[in-house]
């Protein structure tokens, strides 16, 4: 049961900012690089789909809001 809506467990996604991202995706790589011959190509292929997002929503400029 939750206490009050909107509280962090209503799986809503988490706001990065550019720079948060740009470390995620940076660590995402290096992990990419350290996984052994025998990882499964399952777990590969989700970090190089999370590698391709990060880098597509970085190419996207930023809106200005207001």
């Amino acid at each position: 049961m939750r206490a009050f809506e909107g509280q962090r467990s209503d799986n809503q996604p988490v706001n990065r900012s550019p720079g948060e991202k740009q470390k995620q995706l940076r660590e995402l790589r290096e992990t990419l690089a350290a996984m052994k011959s025998h990882t499964t190509p399952a777990l590969r292929e989700s970090v190089r789909k999370r590698i391709a997002g990060l880098e597509a929503e970085l190419r996207v400029p930023a809106s200005t809001g207001r």
